[in-house]
C-alpha cells in the first residue's frame, strides 16, 4: 500500500515545505489539483457533494498550473511521485498535454502520473471554446493521442477532434506516463477498466470504495484487461484509517490510500507547524502501524 498526501487547498507559501516533510516521512507522493480559472459566476453542479457545490472553492483557493508545480516540486524532492487529482483532460489539447507531461516525467525520472477527469465546470470549457457535450468522446481521443506521442516515434492521427501529420516528441521518459482515470460514474469506471493504467477516487466511504474496486475488477474482467498493471489510489471519508481498514482495501485491489487535504482534516488556514504535527502523527500511527502489521 502506498501513501499519498493531497495538497488541494494547501496554502501556496507552505507547499514546498509540506512536500519536503512528506518525502522525509516516507510518503509515496503528493496529489496536485487542477482548475483553469475562477469564474466570478458559475452555475455548474459539482458531482461529489450533497448540495452540488465544490468544497472550499473560493477566490482565495489557489490553482497553480499542474505541470509547472509538479516540475518544481520534483526538482526539490528526488524520491516523491506526483499525480494530478484530477487534470481536466478534454479541456486541453492532447499534444500540449503530452509535451508537458513527457518533459516533466523525463527530467524527474518517471515520477509523474496523469490522473485525468472529464471535468464538471462547463464555464471552463466555454472560456476555451471547447464543446462541453462531446467531452467524453474528446477525452477518449485525448488518451489515444497522448499514448501515441509517448512512444517517442513519428506518429500521425486523424480523428474526430484532432488531426495531424507525422510528428514526434523529444524527450520522452523511459516509460510512458501512467494515465489514471478519475471519477465514480459509469463512464468513468468503464473508461478506467477499458483504457486506464489505473483509477483515482474522488473520496468515498469504505463500503463505497470496496464496491467500486469490485466493480472495476468485474469490468476489467469483461474487457480482458485484468492482466495489465492497474494502480488504484483511494481517498476515504468518514473513516478512521486503521491497519484493518487498509488491509481490506489492499485485499480488494487498492494500491494507494490518500491522506485528505489539510483543510478537511485540520480545518482551513492552519499553520505549517500544525501540518507538520499532523503529518508526523499520520506517518507514525497510520503508515508505520500498517507496514509493521503487514511485515508480521
Amino acid at each position: 500500500m502506498h501513501f499519498w498526501q493531497s495538497i488541494f487547498l494547501c496554502e501556496s507559501e507552505q507547499i514546498f515545505e509540506v512536500t519536503r516533510l512528506c518525502e522525509q516521512l516516507g510518503f509515496e507522493g503528493v496529489l496536485v489539483s487542477d482548475h483553469l480559472v475562477h469564474p466570478e459566476s458559475q452555475s455548474s453542479t459539482y458531482l461529489y457533494s450533497a448540495d452540488g457545490k465544490p468544497p472550499s472553492f473560493t477566490e482565495g483557493t489557489a490553482w497553480p498550473e499542474s505541470w509547472s508545480l509538479a516540475a518544481a516540486l520534483a526538482a526539490q524532492n528526488p524520491t516523491l511521485r506526483f499525480c494530478t487529482n484530477v487534470y481536466i483532460l478534454p479541456l486541453r489539447h492532447p499534444v500540449e498535454v503530452a509535451r508537458a507531461t513527457s518533459s516533466v516525467a523525463y527530467f524527474c525520472g518517471g515520477r509523474l502520473l496523469l490522473g485525468a477527469g472529464a471535468g464538471w465546470m462547463k464555464e471552463e470549457f466555454d472560456i476555451l471554446g471547447v464543446d462541453w457535450e462531446s467531452r467524453g468522446r474528446r477525452y477518449d481521443e485525448c488518451i489515444e493521442v497522448i499514448r501515441k506521442l509517448y512512444t517517442g516515434r513519428y506518429v500521425e492521427h486523424h480523428g474526430e477532434f484532432f488531426d495531424f501529420p507525422r510528428i514526434m516528441l523529444n524527450p520522452v521518459p523511459a516509460e510512458p506516463v501512467p494515465i489514471l482515470i478519475g471519477g465514480t460514474s459509469g463512464p468513468a469506471l468503464r473508461r478506467a477498466a477499458r483504457t486506464g493504467d489505473g483509477w483515482l477516487g474522488p473520496g468515498q466511504t469504505l463500503d463505497a470504495a470496496l464496491g467500486t474496486l469490485a466493480e472495476l475488477r468485474r469490468l476489467r474482467a469483461g474487457y480482458g484487461t485484468l492482466n495489465r498493471p492497474f494502480n488504484t489510489i483511494v481517498p476515504l471519508y468518514g473513516e478512521k484509517i486503521t491497519p484493518e481498514v487498509l488491509s481490506r482495501l489492499e485485499d480488494a485491489g487498492a494500491t494507494g490510500i490518500v491522506s485528505l487535504p489539510f483543510a478537511f482534516t485540520l480545518g482551513p488556514g492552519t499553520s505549517l507547524a500544525e501540518k507538520r504535527a499532523y503529518l508526523e502523527d499520520y506517518a507514525e500511527n497510520v503508515m508505520r502501524k500498517f507496514t509493521g502489521k503487514r511485515a508480521t
